[in-house]
C-alpha cells in the first residue's frame, strides 16, 4: 500500500526507472502493508468526480474542476441543474467532448429510458439538446460491473489529441470516474479502486449538500416501550435486529437510503431514479414492510405464546429539501434538513395498528398510471356509528383526532392525508 500511495501521488517524471510501466519490480514485503499510509480520494492526482444514476454531478476534485469543468466553481445547489452532460457541454469547448458524452450515456443507458433521458436533458440549449438525443440513440449501453474502463481521445488538461484511460466504478450511491493518462501504469489505479468500501466512504464524506426532491418514510414499532418491558433485554434486541434485517432487502429493492434515526424507528429517503418513480417506490416499500412485519409478528406469537401483535406504523410524505451528511471518524449518515422529515414522523405517530398513511401532496404528484394502482381513502363514522371507508379521499389531521389529547400532532393539524390500503406493482419497461 505505501508503494501505491507513493506512485499515485507522484508524477511520471518523479518515478524511478524501475517503477516505470513495463519494468519488472520486486514486490514489497508483506509487512509493508501494515501501518503504512492509506490512500484516500484526496490522494488521487488525476481528475475525478462522481455522478448519481440520474447523471447528476455530486462531487468533483480540484483537478476535475480545473480541467474537465473549467468554468464551474462548485456543483449547482439544485439537483436538476447538476446534469453532468449539460455541464460538460457548457464548460468544455473541445471538439472531442462528444466521446466523453457517449461514455457517460453508455454507463447510464441500461437503467434510463429515452423519455427519462429527454426529461433530464431539459434546460439544455436547443442545439445541445438535439445532440444529446442523437448520442443517446447511437450509444450502446454498458452492463454495470464493479469497474468499467475505456480509452478515450479526451485528456483533461492536455493539448488536443491527448488520450486518457477512464475508469468508472459502480456503487449503489452512484458512479465514480477517474481520468488517468494513457501512458500511466494502469494497474495502480485498479488496485485503488478494488478497495470499494473505503472509496465510497471517502466519496460520501466529500459529497456536497444538494437541494433535491425526495420522499421520506418513517416507520415506528407500536408500543415499543411495552414490548421492551415484557421481553428480556437480549430478546428485545434480537427482535429489533430481526426487524431491521428483514427490512434491509426491501428498502434496497426500492432504492431507499437510510436516514438518521433514533431508537428502534426507521427513516428511509427515496430520491428520483432513472428507471422508476421515487414516490411510488416509497409506497411499494411501505407495503412490503407491512407484509414482512406480519410474518415477524406471527413468528413471535408462536415463540412467546403471547397475544401481542407487532405493528410498524408508517408515515410517508414528499418535499424538496437539503440533503447532506453528518460525519464522525468512523461513520457517515445521510441527513435531510427541513419540514419533510418532521411531517413524516408526525404522520407515523398518527398511524396505528400497522397502517400506512401518506400526505395528499405525495399521492397527488404520482403520475396517473401509478396513482391508479394505489387504493387509498379515509375511514368515516356513518350515522348509525358504523365505520365506512370513503375511497380516494383525504382528511386533515384535525378532523380525525382530538388534538387536545394528541398534542404531538398539532404540528400537522392542517395537513391533508390518506390511508394507503394497497399498492399494485408497476410493470417496468425501458
Amino acid at each position: 500500500m505505501p508503494e501505491i500511495v507513493a506512485r499515485l501521488t507522484r508524477s511520471r517524471d518523479q518515478l524511478a526507472p524501475e517503477e516505470l510501466p513495463g519494468t519488472a519490480k520486486e514486490p514489497p514485503d508483506a509487512g509493508s502493508r501494515d501501518g503504512g499510509p492509506r490512500l484516500t480520494v484526496d490522494d488521487i492526482q488525476y481528475p475525478a468526480y462522481m455522478v448519481n444514476y440520474n447523471l447528476e454531478l455530486v462531487w468533483f476534485n480540484r483537478l476535475a474542476q480545473e480541467t474537465v469543468f473549467s468554468e464551474l466553481q462548485t456543483p449547482p445547489a439544485a439537483s436538476e441543474n447538476r446534469n453532468v452532460l449539460r455541464l460538460l457541454l457548457e464548460t468544455n469547448q473541445r471538439d472531442n467532448v462528444e466521446e466523453l458524452l457517449r461514455f457517460h450515456i453508455s454507463l447510464a443507458k441500461e437503467r434510463m429510458s429515452a423519455p427519462r433521458f429527454s426529461t433530464l436533458c431539459q434546460g439544455a440549449q436547443t442545439d445541445n439538446f438535439a445532440l444529446l438525443q442523437l448520442l443517446y440513440q447511437e450509444t450502446e449501453a454498458r452492463p454495470a460491473r464493479p469497474v468499467v474502463d475505456a480509452l478515450l481521445d479526451f485528456a483533461p488538461g492536455a493539448a488536443a489529441g491527448g488520450r486518457s484511460m477512464v475508469y468508472a466504478s459502480f456503487f449503489r450511491e452512484g458512479i465514480f470516474l477517474v481520468f488517468v493518462p494513457a501512458d500511466t501504469d494502469l494497474s495502480v489505479m485498479l488496485g485503488f479502486l478494488a478497495r470499494r468500501d473505503q472509496v465510497i466512504r471517502d466519496l460520501l464524506r466529500r459529497r456536497l449538500p444538494v437541494l433535491t426532491h425526495l420522499a421520506v418514510l418513517v416507520a415506528d414499532l407500536q408500543s415499543s416501550v411495552q414490548i421492551c418491558s415484557e421481553l428480556p433485554a437480549d430478546e428485545y434486541f434480537e427482535l429489533i435486529n430481526q426487524i431491521w434485517g428483514a427490512m434491509e432487502p426491501i428498502f434496497r429493492k426500492y432504492y431507499g437510503t437510510h436516514g438518521k434515526h433514533v431508537g428502534d424507528g426507521m427513516v428511509y429517503y427515496f430520491f428520483p431514479q432513472p428507471d422508476s418513480g421515487y414516490l411510488f417506490n416509497a409506497l411499494l416499500c411501505a407495503q412490503q414492510m407491512k407484509l414482512e412485519m406480519q410474518k415477524i409478528s406471527k413468528a413471535w406469537q408462536l415463540r412467546k405464546n403471547w397475544l401481542n401483535e407487532l405493528y410498524l406504523n408508517t408515515g410517508i410524505t414528499e418535499g424538496q429539501e437539503w440533503l447532506g451528511t453528518f460525519q464522525t471518524c468512523t461513520s457517515v449518515e445521510f441527513v435531510v434538513l427541513g419540514d419533510t422529515i418532521n411531517q413524516a414522523a408526525r404522520i407515523s405517530d398518527f398511524a396505528r395498528h400497522g397502517a400506512i398513511w401518506a400526505s395528499k401532496s405525495l399521492i397527488g404528484k404520482l403520475p396517473a398510471e401509478e396513482r391508479n394502482r394505489v387504493r387509498f381513502g379515509v375511514r368515516r363514522k356513518a350515522a348509525d356509528d358504523r365505520e365506512i371507508m370513503v375511497p380516494s379521499s383525504y382528511s386533515t389531521v384535525a378532523s380525525l383526532v382530538d388534538l387536545t389529547v394528541h398534542h404531538k400532532l398539532r404540528d400537522i393539524a392542517a395537513l391533508p392525508m390518506t390511508e394507503v390500503l394497497e399498492v399494485a406493482e408497476l410493470q417496468r419497461t425501458m
